[in-house]
């Protein structure tokens, strides 16, 4: 299985050696920010709407005191923007009040931000502090993981412990990006292009094909 896993590795990252993450930011706060923003949302649209948001506000204490109304107007391209705008604003409230406006390097505590669940938590982790401290699991990497056979679980963080096992730590880093890019660019959920996937050989649905 360990023998497996290097190679799907060593496959993804040869097929995508420029996978990296896909959100802009500058600040660790930021990260937060966007990564929240992206969710039910793609990255390209998050990349239109941040930099004129980041221009004018930046900080967990801008945040903090935006009017919720304006952040609801600001965000509104990236849709669910009324429950996100409250999830923000109050994600920085938290920062300013508990975490001396630093956002904290620790997935216990990021957890515990509003809007911030443990996929959100990895992927700030890893961005915004280089440390990867799990996987990140999102639609692709989900329903990669099940087509692979890698894991029969449907719920993220249960995913995710599969993975842990699955994968050596030292590939945590990688796996984030390159189920990311293999799920946009050939394992696409309407219409996957088998033909091409570098890891077919360990796919179950393309084996019963």
């Amino acid at each position: 299985m360990k023998k497996d896993a290097k190679r799907i590795v060593e496959n993804l990252k040869n097929k995508y050696p420029d996978a990296t993450c896909s959100l802009d930011f500058k600040t660790p706060f930021e990260m937060v920010v966007a990564v929240m923003l992206s969710a039910q949302c793609t990255d390209e649209r998050v990349n239109k709407t941040t930099p004129s948001i980041f221009s004018k506000y930046s900080t967990p204490e801008d945040f903090a005191n935006i009017d919720i109304k304006e952040l609801e107007e600001l965000i509104h391209p990236c849709g669910f923007y009324k429950n996100k705008a409250k999830n923000i604003k109050a994600c920085a409230e938290m920062i300013v009040e508990k975490f001396n406006g630093q956002v904290p390097k620790s997935m216990e505590e990021l957890v515990t931000l509003p809007g911030v669940g443990r996929k959100s938590a990895n992927v700030v982790m890893l961005e915004a502090f280089g440390e990867a401290k799990g996987i990140a699991v999102d639609t692709h990497c989900k329903r990669i993981s099940n087509k692979m056979g890698l894991s029969k679980e449907t719920e993220p963080e249960k995913i995710e412990q599969d993975l842990l096992k699955f994968f050596n730590k030292e590939d945590y880093k990688d796996i984030n990006h390159l189920l990311v890019w293999h799920g946009r660019k050939i394992c696409i959920a309407r219409k996957p292009n088998c033909i091409d996937c570098p890891v077919k050989e360990y796919c179950d649905e393309y084996i019963e094909k």
